[in-house]
Formats: structure tokens, C-alpha cells, sequence
């Protein structure tokens, strides 16, 4: 593989990919590379869910211990938890199951290569490459990669390292954005605080939808929702909308009364989300600081 230059999906030489493990990620992965013309050669997997996922997305490809998996590859992907990936690596290092020369990629978010500075003493490549969105496990995912992106990092100023990662997120079909070593951390809970809280969130509305006695709250909060996220990520704080950002005062004060006597349990939630909703409607211009100063008041009331 060129690392002097991005390649087309499918350009380079084709690699014998190493799968650790057959998880929602790792099997994905594993699939999206088989695609983009390289050839894998063994997939690591324990549990039931993991074996059915290598069967149906990566057939025929032997299943093997995660030892041997990285013996047979040029190119090793461990996909694997956060807190399972330098124990890991120390292992495969400790066996021998790595040789100079060749690619280590992990897939978690939080960390960088650091994680893997055993592997890279023995000649190892290392590379972080996490994609951007979340993962199911099904087929469909290998589609979804085509309109993601994925955080690259690679050693310090290694230029030629960096340019493999990102022909390496290329030909899983996404688009490479370079994340540095001491950015990873920021830039993982970013996504998480998105990604994971944002489905709690809307959890959240479809149950008090239900409680009020709608029996499909899907359907009527999947074009709001869908709207909120499209402004949002076209106008920023900008697309705010909703009393707290018009400054009504008093509906928010019926809507924490309201979630005291139907579900306590969200009413902190709501409360916080309103105080940030505020500051940040204040910042943007679209809600005056007496406003501001009203809601959050009636919001601290409120708690009381």
C-alpha cells in the first residue's frame, strides 16, 4: 500500500487481514475490507452473537484464536472493548503473534496508538482508526461506513503513517479525519455524549409520549426529531427552538411540574438540558439576558 499519497477505494496492494475480534465492529470491518479487494484470512470469536456474525458476513473465513489470527495477517484489526485492548496487545506480544512490518489497527474511540507502543517496539505499524457511527452488526453497516467518517491517529509526525491510515479509512469506504494522540479522549466523549445520550434521551420522550397516551410515539417524534438534528447541524445554536428559547417562562414551569407528577425520574434531566439550552440561546443572540436570567430562576425554583 502507497503511503505517500490517498488512494482510491480498492487502489494498492491487497492485504491479509487478521480479525480480533467478530463483534458488531469487527466483523463490519472485516466485511468492508473484503469488499474494498483485500482478503481475510481468520477471525477471532468466543460468544454465539460473535460466531453468527462472522458466519454471515465473513463465510468461509476460518475461525481461529486471536494467536493465530495475528500470525496469518499483514494487516491485524483488533476490534475490541476499550478496557480488554492493552491487555491484549501485551499478549499477542508476549506469544510472539507479531512480527515487524506489520499493520496493527484498534477501533477504539478513546484511545490513540499510545495503547499500542508494546506492538511498535517489535517493528509493528500501529494505527487507531475508529469509525464514526454506531454499529449493529448487520450486513447494512458495510453500506452506512460510505457516509461516515473515521478518526485516524498514528505516531507523532510520522507523515508516511499517517497517510496509511487514511487510505485505510478510504478503503473501508469512509473519510479519514485526523485526530491527535491527546485529542482522543475529547474526541470520544464527544461522541458519546451524542451518540449514547441521545437515544436515552429520546427513550425518554417516546415513554412520557406514551404516558400521555399516544400509542406510536415513533411516528410523531421521528419528523421533529429529524428536523432538530438537520438544524442543528446546519445552523448551530441558531436552529434552537421551543419555549427556552423563546423565554416562556412559564411553560417551562408546567413542564417541570408536570414531569414531578408523571416521571420524577426525567425532571433533573430536563432541567439541565433547559439551563444549558438556555446559556446557549443567550450566546447565540436569540434570547436577551433578562430572558435568560427569568428561565434559569424559574428553572432553580423549580428544583427546589
Amino acid at each position: 500500500m502507497s503511503a505517500g499519497r490517498p488512494a482510491r477505494r480498492g487502489d494498492g496492494p491487497r492485504l491479509r487481514v487478521g480479525v480480533i475480534s467478530a463483534g458488531r465492529v469487527g466483523a463490519v470491518l472485516g466485511a468492508a475490507f473484503q469488499r474494498a479487494g483485500h482478503e481475510v484470512v481468520a477471525v477471532s470469536g468466543v460468544s454465539a452473537a460473535s460466531l453468527r456474525r462472522a458466519e454471515e458476513l465473513l463465510p468461509q473465513v476460518p475461525v481461529r484464536p486471536p494467536d493465530e489470527v495475528a500470525n496469518s495477517a499483514d494487516l491485524v484489526l483488533l476490534a475490541v472493548p476499550d478496557d480488554v485492548l492493552a491487555g491484549l496487545v501485551r499478549g499477542l506480544v508476549a506469544t510472539g503473534s507479531l512480527r515487524s512490518g506489520q499493520i496493527l489497527v484498534h477501533t477504539c474511540g478513546a484511545h490513540g496508538v499510545a495503547v499500542l507502543e508494546p506492538a511498535a517496539e517489535v517493528g509493528v505499524l500501529p494505527l487507531a482508526l475508529h469509525p464514526a457511527m454506531t454499529f449493529t452488526g448487520r450486513p447494512e453497516d458495510v453500506e452506512r461506513l460510505a457516509s461516515a467518517c473515521a478518526a485516524v491517529t498514528a505516531a507523532g509526525a510520522d507523515e508516511a503513517s499517517w497517510n496509511v491510515g487514511e487510505v485505510l479509512a478510504l478503503e473501508l469506504g469512509a473519510e479519514p479525519v485526523r485526530v491527535p494522540e491527546q485529542a482522543r479522549r475529547l474526541y470520544h466523549t464527544a461522541l458519546s455524549h451524542g451518540a449514547n445520550h441521545l437515544i436515552t434521551l429520546i427513550n425518554e420522550c417516546s415513554d412520557l409520549l406514551r404516558g400521555a397516551g399516544v400509542e406510536i410515539p415513533e411516528r410523531v417524534l421521528a419528523p421533529i426529531l429529524s428536523a432538530s438534528l438537520d438544524n442543528a447541524l446546519r445552523f448551530g445554536d441558531k436552529g434552537l427552538t421551543g419555549p427556552v428559547s423563546r423565554g416562556d417562562t412559564g411553560t417551562v414551569r408546567a413542564h417541570l411540574a408536570e414531569l414531578r407528577e408523571s416521571a420524577p425520574e426525567v425532571s433533573a434531566g430536563y432541567a439541565e438540558l433547559a439551563r444549558r439550552t438556555a446559556a446557549r440561546a443567550e450566546q447565540a443572540g436569540l434570547l436577551d439576558r433578562h430572558s435568560a436570567s427569568e428561565v434559569t430562576d424559574a428553572l432553580d425554583e423549580e428544583q427546589r
